[in-house]
C-alpha cells in the first residue's frame, strides 16, 4: 500500500516504487517531517535531535522543555506564531488584526485515488492501475477556529508525491491570510546546491546553480503570471550531484500566477525548501465558513542524478497533468503566419502560404495576430473578437474551407486576457480592465489586462470566442498573453488583496469551459513566448510556445533549461527564417531543424514562398523525419548528454522499452583542422546491438554508452544532426 499509518506512534509513511516520505505527530501534537528519500522501511524519527540550545530557542507554553523548540524541528507545515523563526508557509491575522496561530494535529483520513482540487489544475489518476492514494491530515487552532487540511497525493508508479492545502475558517469571526505556501521539505543536515531557472522574454529558463549557504535564497514572480524571469520549478541537490549520480529533490508549482520558491539554511545548519503563492499584493480575507486552497506542488526525488529526476517529472506532466484528446496524439506540423506576413495579410495571402505548405508536407496553417476587429497593428482592437471579413475577403468559414481543401488543418491566434484602449469592448466597459481610479494606467504593448476575477468579464470573452470557433473548422488555438499585471484594482472586489489569486482562478475557469466545449481543438499556451510555462497551464493547454526566440543556438539553452522540469511533448519548437528576427544570427537550416525536432510541437515560422528550392527540400526532409521520430520524442525518456555551454550540445530520447533512440547534436565550436568530438548515448539496453539508420552502422550498446561515437570533423558552423538508432 502506498500509504501506511501507524496509529500507535502516529506515524505516516508514503511509499512510491522507489521513494519513501515519512512524517509523525509528536507528543505536543505538531506534525514533524522525518524523511524523503530512497525507499526504505522502519521509522526514521531518530533523525530528529533534541538539545537545550539556549534561551533563544522558545518552546510552546504547555511543553516546558528547553530541549524542545519548533525553531529547530523539521516540520510539515510551519506557521507564524509557534516560535519557528524560519520562513513559514502560513501567516494569518484574526479579526482584530493580531498575527499568530497554533496549528496542531486534529485528525487524518486515507482515501483511495488521487485528490482533486475543484477549480484548480492538479495531477490526476486514471483508476486502480495507477495505485494512487490520498492522505488527508487536518491541523487546527481552536482559538481562531482555523483548520488547515494538508493533502498528500501519492502516485507510486511515477515516483511523485503531490501536496496541496486547504485553509478553512471554521470559527465565528473573520480571518485574513497574508501568506500561504503549499509545501516545504526540512532537512536536518546536509550540504546542498539549489537549481533555479531564470530568464527574460526571448531567453527563458536558463539554468542557475548556487551553493546553499547560511541565509535565504528565493526566486519568484510579482508579475501576476508565473513569468519568464523565474520559473516555478526548483531543485535541491547534493553538491556533487550530476546528471547521472547523486540525490536530488524537486518542487514544481501547478499554478500560473505569482509564486515564491525559497531555500533557507538556518543557524543550526538545517535547510528548508518551500514553494507556494507569492506574498506580493496578497491578503485574502476568509469569512466564517469560507476556505482558501493553496495550489498543488508536485514533488519528486531521485537517488540517481538529475536525468532520473527530470524523467519522473516528464512522465507525470505528460500523462497525468496534460489531459484530453491531444495528450497521447501526434501534434500536427504547422506553419504560423506571423513571421511570414505579420499584420499584412489577406485571405488570398494565407491560401498561398497553405498551398506551399501542402506541397512540403506541412499539416496545418495558423492565422496569427491581425484577423479580428480593426487590428492592423498592435495599438488597437484587443477585446473585439469578431472576424474582419473585409481583410480576409470573405467569411472565416470560407477561408478555412479553402485551406482544408488543400489538405491542411486550420488554427487561429487569440489574446483573450487583454484589451486595447482603442477597442469597442473598452469603450463600452472601461471598468472591466484592471486600472486604478485616478491614476494613469501603466501600458504594456499598448494594452491593458481584463479583470478575469469577474464572472461577467469572463462570460463576455467566452461568448465572443465561441462565436468565432463555431463559425468554422478551427482545430488549433494559440492562446497568448503579452503583458504583466501592474495596476491592481478590480472595480467590484471587496478586498484588492484577493484579486491576483481570483484572476488566475478565473483564467482557469474560462479555459476549462473552452476545453470542455471544444475537446477536438489543440490549445497552445503562449505568454510573450515562454513567459508562462508552468504545470498549471499545461493542465489546459497540452503544449506551450517555448520562446519567441527561435534562433537555433539560443534555443539550445532555452530548451535545455526547460527540459529539467517539462517534457518535450509540451514544447512548441519551430524553424524560422535567417537571419533570426530576434538576434540576427544566421544558422544553417540543418541546425534549426535539429533543434526544433526536439520539441513535440514542431513547425515553421517563415514565408515558405521565399525559400530557395534547396531549403524547401530540407523542409520536406525535416517533416518526414519528424513523422518517423515523433513517438520517441513525445513519449521517450529524455537525456541531457551535454549542454549549450559545451563544444557540442547533445540530447537523446530513448523509447521506454529501449527499442529505439533519437539523438540530436549541434556543434558549437568550429576549429581549423579540429579534433574529433564524441557523443556518448545513455539509456540503451545493455548487451544489445543498435543500428544507426542513416549510415547502417551497427554498434554495441555497452561500447556506445562507454566511449560514444565521433561527429564529422570537417563540419559547417553550427552543424546540426539527428541520429536514429534501432535495437536489433
Amino acid at each position: 500500500m502506498p500509504i501506511i499509518v501507524d496509529e500507535t506512534s502516529r506515524t505516516f509513511t508514503l511509499h512510491t516504487d522507489n521513494t519513501t516520505y515519512q512524517m509523525r505527530v509528536d507528543e505536543p501534537g505538531y506534525l514533524l517531517h522525518l524523511y524523503y528519500g530512497t525507499r526504505t522501511e522502519g521509522t526514521m524519527d531518530y533523525l530528529v535531535t533534541y538539545a537545550d540550545r539556549s534561551g533563544l530557542c522558545v518552546c510552546p507554553h504547555d511543553v516546558h522543555d528547553r530541549t524542545y523548540s519548533l525553531d529547530v524541528l523539521p516540520q510539515e507545515f510551519p506557521f507564524d506564531g509557534a516560535g519557528d523563526m524560519r520562513a513559514p508557509l502560513l501567516r494569518v491575522r484574526d479579526a482584530a488584526g493580531v498575527y499568530g496561530c497554533d496549528l496542531r494535529y486534529a485528525r487524518h483520513e486515507v482515501r483511495s485515488g488521487k485528490y482533486a482540487l475543484p477549480g484548480l489544475p492538479a495531477v490526476y489518476d486514471e483508476g486502480e492501475g495507477d495505485g494512487a492514494e490520498t492522505l488527508s491530515v487536518t491541523l487546527s487552532d481552536p482559538r481562531l477556529g482555523l483548520e488547515v487540511e494538508l493533502l498528500y497525493g501519492v502516485m507510486p508508479h511515477l515516483d511523485v508525491i503531490c501536496r496541496a492545502a486547504i485553509v478553512r475558517n471554521a470559527g465565528e469571526a473573520a480571518l485574513t491570510i497574508d501568506r500561504l505556501q503549499t509545501a516545504c521539505l526540512d532537512f536536518t543536515h546536509g550540504s546542498f546546491d539549489v537549481i533555479t531557472f531564470s530568464g527574460r522574454h526571448a531567453m527563458e529558463r536558463r539554468v542557475d546553480r548556487h551553493f546553499v549557504d547560511h541565509g535565504s535564497f528565493h526566486v519568484g514572480s510579482r508579475r501576476g503570471m508565473s513569468s519568464g524571469q523565474y520559473n516555478p520549478l526548483m531543485i535541491l541537490c547534493d553538491r556533487a550531484t550530476t546528471e547521472t549520480s547523486g540525490r536530488a529533490w524537486s518542487m514544481s508549482f501547478v499554478w500560473s500566477g505569482g509564486f515564491e520558491a525559497e531555500v533557507e539554511r538556518c543557524q543550526y545548519a538545517q535547510t528548508r525548501m518551500q514553494m507556494g503563492l507569492a506574498d506580493d499584493r496578497f491578503s485574502y480575507p476568509l469569512a466564517p465558513g469560507e476556505e482558501l486552497v493553496a495550489p498543488e506542488v508536485i514533488m519528486s526525488y531521485s537517488a540517481h542524478g538529475l536525468s532520473a529526476l527530470s524523467q519522473n517529472l516528464h512522465r507525470c506532466i505528460r500523462t497525468r497533468v496534460v489531459r484530453g484528446t491531444w495528450r497521447d496524439r501526434p501534434r500536427p506540423v504547422l506553419l504560423n503566419s506571423w513571421e511570414a506576413c505579420y499584420f499584412d495579410f489577406t485571405g488570398d495571402t494565407l491560401v498561398d502560404l497553405a498551398k506551399k505548405a501542402s506541397e512540403l508536407g506541412i499539416e496545418m496553417l495558423v492565422m496569427d495576430d491581425g484577423w479580428f476587429g480593426k487590428r492592423n497593428d498592435d495599438f488597437r482592437a484587443l477585446g473585439d473578437w469578431y472576424v474582419n471579413e473585409e481583410k480576409l475577403g470573405g467569411t472565416l468559414a470560407e477561408l478555412v474551407d479553402r485551406v482544408n481543401a488543400l489538405g491542411l488543418k486550420f488554427g487561429i491566434w487569440v489574446e483573450p486576457e487583454m484589451v486595447s484602449e482603442d477597442s469597442d469592448l473598452y469603450r463600452a466597459h472601461p471598468d472591466w480592465a484592471l486600472a486604478i481610479p485616478g491614476k494613469d494606467p501603466v501600458l504594456g504593448r499598448d494594452q491593458l489586462v481584463l479583470d478575469f476575477s469577474r464572472k461577467e468579464v469572463r462570460d463576455n470573452i467566452y461568448e465572443q470566442l465561441c462565436a468565432v470557433f463555431d463559425q468554422a473548422n478551427i482545430e488549433y488555438v494559440k492562446w497568448d498573453c503579452n503583458r504583466n499585471i501592474v495596476d491592481l484594482y478590480s472595480a467590484t472586489a471587496t478586498d484588492q488583496g484577493k484579486v491576483l489569486y481570483d484572476y488566475t482562478r478565473g483564467l482557469y475557469e474560462l479555459l476549462e469551459r473552452l476545453v470542455q466545449r471544444y475537446p477536438h481543438i489543440l490549445f497552445e499556451g503562449c505568454s510573450a513566448g515562454g513567459c508562462r510555462f508552468d504545470a498549471g497551464m499545461l493542465y489546459y493547454t497540452p503544449q506551450i510556445w517555448t520562446s519567441d526566440n527561435t534562433d537555433a543556438i539560443n534555443r539550445l539553452a532555452i530548451q535545455y533549461g526547460t527540459s529539467f522540469g517539462y517534457p518535450a511533448s509540451t514544447m512548441g519548437a519551430h524553424v524560422s527564417a535567417c537571419p533570426n528576427e530576434i538576434n540576427w544570427r544566421t544558422t544553417p537550416i540543418s541546425a534549426r531543424g535539429t533543434v526544433a525536432l526536439a520539441g513535440g510541437g514542431f513547425g515553421y515560422e517563415l514565408d515558405l514562398n521565399d525559400l530557395p528550392e534547396r531549403a524547401c527540400e530540407h523542409v520536406k526532409a525535416q517533416v518526414a523525419l519528424h513523422r518517423e521520430i515523433e513517438d520517441v520524442v513525445r513519449e521517450g525518456r529524455y537525456f541531457r548528454l551535454s549542454g549549450p555551454a559545451d563544444e557540442v550540445c547533445a540530447w537523446e530520447f530513448v523509447a521506454e522499452d529501449g527499442s529505439k533512440a533519437v539523438l540530436g547534436t549541434v556543434l558549437l565550436l568550429i576549429e581549423g583542422y579540429g579534433v574529433a568530438r564524441y557523443v556518448t548515448p545513455r539509456g540503451l539496453t545493455p548487451g544489445a546491438f543498435y543500428r544507426e539508420l542513416t549510415t547502417g552502422k551497427v554498434f554495441a550498446a555497452d561500447a556506445l554508452m562507454d566511449e560514444g561515437f565521433p561527429l564529422p570533423i570537417n563540419a559547417e558552423p553550427y552543424m546540426g544532426r539527428t541520429y536514429r538508432f534501432e535495437r536489433l
